[in-house]
């Protein structure tokens, strides 16, 4: 990229590492710039820059506190690097950066809207890599995803973070603290920022092998909720997936780039490993996918087969049901006949048939007894009673 009259006009250009040479022309200014050091207005609020700093053989030089301080600081910097943190960044922010570091328009509006798929796209000699970072709720039991954007140049490096993963501070305290792995430029805070990214996967796929080990459990206890949670963590999965798949083809385009443009061997062993985990964890996540199909499977079989065991218990229990409603009736119809002789019987009326007739108690009797006996045989032979 040709050199930028307006920046550093009379110190010599700084030192460009090789796998972040240009590949074709520089990118355009955003529209309505007069070039691409036009002024742009920068918000004097900075809640959305976390921090920012200018570098120095892997030391830090100065702590501007806006990015007009930073741009300025960078200037006067001979082969410094600046690092700006920000989160949630206006429009206004990424157009003053876009400017200052002549960014591409597609990649600013990438990172204004993000919901982007990881990817690593090249815009000149700058480099644009989205990262999904992941983070494990143990109260809540879910998996929390966060967005990052990272443009790379040859003297600076900006991260865009949308989402409370990952820490990047964390990052910055690391490589400050190593100024010999700082000092290699831009390319060696990426990796710093790509081995927080995947190293931040292992507790995730932790809390979800507990998970795992939970549901299958829940799932052989019959836990009618199970369903629910296989379901909410197979979307999680899928999230997952679509995290760390698209990483495993990154990395191994920027060990293709540090390899062919020679940056430095112990760079390129600190990308291998990443590459490696993020491969493990890849393959884990399929593997989780694989085993949360296989127990909603599973679950699905023990309900069928429980259902089953309930609606057959039902039956038998509405034919125990009809067995005691039979021997009811069959008992209410035989004590209903001796009760009906009885009631003739029993009328009080002077003219009555047999009302005087010597044999008419013990006939009474007799008739009561033999209906009752023809009623308990016919209910016997019909397995009522």
């Amino acid at each position: 990229m040709p050199e930028r009259p307006d920046r550093r006009p009379s110190s010599p250009p700084a030192k460009r590492s090789g796998w972040l040479r240009p590949s074709g022309p520089a990118s355009t200014p955003p529209p309505g710039s007069s070039g691409p050091a036009a002024a742009v207005p920068v918000p004097p609020d900075r809640h959305s820059v976390m921090d920012s700093a200018v570098y120095r053989d892997g030391r830090r030089v100065a702590s501007p506190a806006t990015l007009a301080d930073t741009f300025r600081q960078l200037r006067e910097q001979h082969g410094g690097m600046a690092w700006i943190g920000l989160h949630r960044p206006t429009e206004a922010e990424l157009h003053s950066l876009a400017a200052e570091f002549n960014l591409h328009p597609l990649s600013i509006e990438d990172a204004l809207e993000a919901h982007q798929r990881p990817k690593l796209e090249r815009y000149g000699d700058t480099l644009f890599v989205v990262l999904r970072a992941a983070r494990y709720l143990d109260a809540l039991e879910e998996v929390d995803f966060g967005e990052l954007h990272i443009f790379v140049g040859p003297d600076f490096l900006i991260t865009v973070r949308h989402g409370a993963a990952p820490d990047l501070s964390a990052v910055r305290r690391r490589m400050e603290e190593t100024p010999d792995l700082l000092s290699l430029g831009p390319e060696a805070a990426l990796y710093a920022i790509l081995d927080a990214v995947v190293d931040g996967y292992a507790p995730v796929v932790a809390g979800v092998q507990n998970d795992m080990d939970e549901i299958e459990t829940e799932v052989f206890r019959g836990d009618p909720e199970v369903s629910r949670r296989i379901y909410e963590l197979s979307r999680e999965m899928v999230e997952f997936q679509r995290a760390t798949r698209p990483l495993v083809g990154m990395l191994h385009a920027l060990m293709a780039g540090f390899a062919k443009y020679g940056t430095d061997e112990e760079l390129q062993r600190y990308l291998r490993d990443v590459a490696d985990h993020v491969t493990h964890t890849s393959e884990r996540v399929d593997g989780f996918r694989q085993a949360l199909t296989e127990i909603l499977t599973v679950n699905a079989t023990l309900v069928s087969q429980q259902q089953n065991a309930e609606m057959r218990a039902l039956a038998e229990a509405g034919f125990e049901q009809n067995e005691e409603i039979k021997k009811i009736s069959s008992w209410a119809a035989i004590l209903f006949a001796p009760t009906l002789v009885g009631t003739i019987y029993g009328m009080n009326f002077d003219t009555m048939p047999e009302l005087h007739w010597a044999a008419g108690y013990p006939f009474a009797i007799l008739l009561m007894a033999v209906v009752c006996t023809s009623l308990y045989v016919i209910f016997k032979k019909r397995d009522w009673l």
